[in-house]
C-alpha cells in the first residue's frame, strides 16, 4: 500500500506545530518555507517577516509557550531574539529542521485527477531546483501577519508613507514630525519608541480601545485567575473595573470612549502609551479624512504637517497560492469547520487562521493535534473520519465566541474565544479517537452557533485571565 504524504508550507509557529503533531502521528510530511529557516515573522532576518527590533510577546511566556517545550529560562515577556532562538531550538530537540525544504516558495496548489493536490514552488535564487510534487493534502501554515492591509485615503500625501510592515527600528523616524494611523498593539508599540527619536509623534484614531498592563499585582496579568471561565458578561463587568482601577479611563487622554464592549475586540497590551500621553510626548488626533501634500487633514476640522505617516492598519489574509474557492472563501476570511477544515473536506488544512486572547502556541498545536487525528483516521478508520465528515457537515456549526459579540471588523472575521475554541478542538479529537466520557457519552463540542459568525471565526482556550493578552 503507497503511503500517504502531505506537505506543511510555513515553517512558523504554526507550521512548526502541524510538523510536531504529524510527527508524533507517525505521518509522513515535506515542510516548505521560503525563508533561510524557522521561526516565521519571528525572524526578523526573514524578508516577509513583520518584526521590529524592539518587539516583544504581549502575552506572558508560560501562556504562550508549547506545552512540551517550556520556556524555563526567558523573560515574562521575551523579545523576539529570545523567541527565534526558542523556535530553532524546538524544531532542533524533535527533529523538525531537516523535515524542511528552506529558501522554498510554493506557488501554486493544484488538484489532481485522483484527489490530490500538486504542489508546485520556486527556490531562492541559487537555492536549488523547482519543485512539483504530488501530495495527498496540504496543510496551510504561512501565518496571518504577513501582507499588509493598505487602506486607501483620499489625496496623495507627498512626505513618506509607510505601512508599519516596513518598520524596522526607532532610528527611521529621527527628527522626523510622525503620524501614525491606527492604535493596535504594533501602532502603540511603534508610537513609544518614535517618542524618544522623532520631532512630534500623533496618533490618529477612529474608536476607542481598552489597555491592559502587562503586570497585575506584581504577576504578569493573564497568569492570573486561571480557574473556570466566567461567563462573557460578568468577566467583562469585573474586568473592565480592574483595568479601570489599575490604568484609568483612557478617554482622559483623548482617545474615543469605547463604542464596544471589553473583549469584543483586541486589547491593547500596552500602557506606555498612556504614560506618553500623560507627558504631553504625543497627541491623539480624530480619523483621516484625505491627504493634501505634505498636510494631512482630520474629520474634525483639524490639520497637521507630517514628514511621515506610518500604517498600523493591520494585515489581510493571504492564501496566493490556491485559488479562493478551495478555501470556501466566502468574505473577509474563508468559511471552515472550526477554522481548519473546508467543508468540502478536499486534502485542505488551515493551520493558524485563528485570532484569539491567551490561545498560545498550545492552542495551534491542538489545531495540529487535531488535523493528525483526521489523517489517522482516513488511514486506519474510514468510518470514524466518515463520520466526523458527516458531523462538520451539521449547521449550525459550534458556537465558538463563548458569549462575546465581536465587532464586525476584517480582523475580527476569524477571531474566537479561547475556552470554547479549545473545547470543541478537544471534543473533536476525542470523537476521531472513539473517546467516552465516565458516564460512556461521547464528549459534546459544546453550545450550537446561530449565526454564520458564531459558528465559523470564534474559539478559545483554558484559562479565565484577567486580561486576556493575544499571542502573535
Amino acid at each position: 500500500m503507497q503511503e500517504h504524504r502531505y506537505a506543511i508550507i510555513g515553517a512558523g509557529p504554526s507550521g512548526l506545530a502541524a510538523a510536531r503533531a504529524l510527527q508524533k502521528a507517525q505521518i509522513a510530511f515535506d515542510g516548505y518555507e521560503a525563508s533561510r529557516g524557522v521561526g516565521g515573522l519571528w525572524d526578523i532576518e526573514n524578508p516577509r517577516s513583520t518584526m521590529y527590533e524592539s518587539a516583544h510577546l504581549i502575552s506572558s511566556r508560560t501562556t504562550t509557550q508549547f506545552t512540551e517545550f517550556p520556556m524555563d529560562d526567558a523573560a515574562d515577556y521575551p523579545s523576539h531574539r529570545t523567541l527565534i532562538r526558542y523556535f530553532r531550538d524546538y524544531a532542533d530537540r524533535f527533529g523538525l529542521t531537516e523535515r524542511f525544504h528552506f529558501d522554498t516558495k510554493v506557488t501554486q496548489l493544484e488538484r489532481t485527477d485522483d484527489g490530490g493536490w500538486m504542489l508546485h514552488a520556486e527556490p531562492s535564487a541559487g537555492a536549488g531546483e523547482s519543485v512539483s510534487r504530488r501530495y495527498d493534502g496540504v496543510i496551510l501554515a504561512n501565518g496571518t501577519l504577513a501582507e499588509p492591509n493598505i487602506p486607501t485615503l483620499p489625496g496623495e500625501f507627498s512626505g513618506e508613507l509607510l505601512h508599519t510592515s516596513a518598520y524596522k527600528r526607532a532610528t527611521q523616524l529621527t527628527g522626523k514630525r510622525v503620524l501614525i494611523i491606527g492604535a493596535g498593539n504594533s501602532g502603540c508599540d511603534i508610537a513609544v519608541d518614535a517618542v524618544h527619536h522623532a520631532a512630534s509623534v500623533d496618533m490618529s484614531v477612529r474608536r476607542g480601545y481598552y489597555f491592559v498592563p502587562r503586570y497585575l499585582f506584581g504577576r504578569p496579568s493573564d497568569t492570573l485567575n486561571q480557574g473556570r471561565p466566567l461567563p462573557a458578561r460578568i468577566k467583562q463587568f469585573v474586568d473592565a473595573r480592574v483595568l479601570r482601577a489599575f490604568t484609568g479611563d483612557p478617554v482622559r487622554f483623548g482617545f474615543p470612549r469605547p463604542d464596544y464592549r471589553i473583549y469584543e475586540s483586541h486589547p491593547i497590551v500596552n500602557t506606555l502609551i498612556l504614560n506618553h500621553l500623560g507627558q504631553g510626548d504625543l497627541r491623539i488626533r480624530p480619523d483621516v479624512e484625505r491627504f493634501d501634500g505634505p498636510t494631512v487633514h482630520f474629520r474634525d476640522g483639524s490639520s497637521g504637517e507630517y514628514d511621515t505617516v506610518l500604517l498600523a492598519t493591520g494585515y489581510t489574509l493571504d492564501y496566493p497560492f490556491v485559488d479562493r474557492a478551495a478555501l470556501n472563501w466566502t468574505g473577509w476570511s474563508p468559511e471552515l469547520y472550526l477554522n481548519i477544515f473546508p467543508p468540502s473536506f478536499n486534502g485542505l488544512y488551515v493551520m493558524g487562521m485563528i485570532e484569539a486572547s491567551g490561545i498560545g502556541w498550545q492552542g495551534r498545536y491542538e489545531q495540529a493535534e487535531l488535523i493528525a487525528e483526521y489523517l489517522s483516521a482516513l488511514e486506519r478508520d474510514p468510518g470514524r473520519a466518515a463520520a466526523f465528515r458527516d458531523e462538520a457537515s451539521t449547521r449550525p456549526w459550534p458556537d465558538l465566541t463563548g458569549g462575546y459579540r465581536y465587532l464586525g471588523l476584517e480582523r475580527m472575521s476569524y477571531y474566537v474565544n479561547k475556552d470554547a475554541y479549545r473545547r470543541a478542538v478537544r471534543a473533536a479529537v476525542a470523537t476521531l479517537r472513539g473517546e467516552r466520557d465516565a458516564d460512556g457519552r461521547r464528549p459534546t463540542r459544546g453550545g450550537r452557533g446561530t449565526a454564520r459568525g458564531a459558528g465559523r471565526g470564534r474559539r478559545g482556550a483554558r484559562r479565565h485571565d484577567v486580561a486576556e493578552a493575544a499571542s502573535a
